[in-house]
């Protein structure tokens, strides 16, 4: 697929005060498209959209340069100790996205350029837990691998990284734009994963993002780069034959992968769950989706941030769990299964 190229761009008033931000600057005004400027600090306004929906989809095909106020990190549990913020939002339209959520109104793909003093914070939390090694997880609020090819701050971050003795990198993706980042300087520091999942959920829930197979041949790239490799099998799905086609992914990744990659390899498994504000805001974004949130099908868990979530029943759980780590240990069985949720 072609690199995501935003349609309008909007620049936060400090941003031009660092390299990255000038450097992005002077590249996009040599372009047609449309460059504003902010008012004052994340006040992004004036999409263009006759509608909601219009007006959420040309969101979607923004970016925003910024600077990162807040230099205190969010927890990331299981996957990392904290989440470092390279950037918020992505151009995919995953319709089962919890960022559906999260990010409200502000769908945009929002870049932070005073990347010097976001590693110095990570600096600080690593001597903060030594001798402990510290995890950062980069793709939390976005995905970072689409939009490396505009900022270039994810090879930073990964060299950034792989200088520190005690801190490692972790990011996940569905784009297949890796070729910027396999001459970076990992160090094995850094674990690059892959979210991925059946033919029919990547087809009908997940417009926008690089193809399954394109997905997959980028994991073999990554992993002839001699980065450690991870897969987010993810959200796991019961749907008329599931179980063929979660065996077909498989057998595809292991027959691309080559034999040192299945060394030191990496799969989390989450199931598919939503809760009702989810799945309102997810009607109103993709009125046509094929997603299924039938909540009688469902059985209720009350989650953390204090709502409750839909999810399969125990059965259904039991039945997934058991396919897929039977599956995973049969094509790789050296493989971590991390956790299954």
């Amino acid at each position: 697929m072609k690199p995501f190229q935003p349609d309008l761009i909007f620049f936060e008033p400090d941003a031009l005060q660092y390299p990255l931000g000038q450097e992005l600057y002077d590249r996009f005004k040599e372009t047609d498209i449309p460059i504003r400027k902010t008012t004052s600090h994340n006040q992004v306004r004036g999409i263009p959209g006759k509608t909601e929906l219009q007006k959420y989809r040309m969101a979607k095909n923004t970016l925003v340069v910024g600077v990162r106020k807040t230099l205190k990190f969010d927890t990331s549990k299981p996957s990392a100790e904290y989440a470092i913020p390279l950037a918020t939002g992505c151009m995919g339209h995953c319709h089962y996205c919890y960022l559906q959520t999260t990010m409200g109104r502000r769908p945009y793909v929002r870049v932070y350029v005073n990347l010097d003093d976001i590693f110095e914070a990570a600096e600080g939390y690593i001597r903060e837990r030594a001798p402990d090694i510290t995890r950062f997880e980069a793709a939390c609020t976005s995905d970072p691998v689409g939009i490396e090819h505009i900022t270039g701050s994810l090879k930073k971050a990964v060299e950034f990284m792989g200088k520190q003795e005690l801190g490692r990198l972790r990011f996940v993706t569905k784009y297949s734009t890796v070729d910027p980042l396999l001459d970076a300087r990992h160090n094995g520091h850094t674990r690059f994963r892959f979210s991925l999942n059946a033919d029919y959920v990547v087809k009908y829930f997940e417009p926008g993002t690089a193809p399954l197979q394109e997905r997959i041949e980028a994991a073999g790239k990554v992993a002839r780069a001699g980065y450690p490799l991870g897969f987010i099998l993810a959200p796991l799905m019961i749907f008329d034959g599931w179980e063929e086609e979660y065996d077909r992914l498989l057998l595809n990744l292991s027959q691309a992968l080559p034999p040192e990659a299945t060394k030191d390899l990496t799969f989390e498994l989450i199931s598919h769950r939503f809760t009702k504000t989810a799945k309102n805001i997810i009607q109103e974004h993709y009125p046509k989706t094929k997603l299924n949130m039938n909540e009688e099908e469902r059985q209720k868990k009350w989650g953390r941030y204090g709502r409750y979530k839909y999810v399969y029943p125990k059965s259904q759980l039991q039945a997934l769990r058991e396919h897929m780590e039977g599956g995973i240990q049969r094509y790789f069985p050296e493989a971590d299964i991390l956790y299954f949720t």
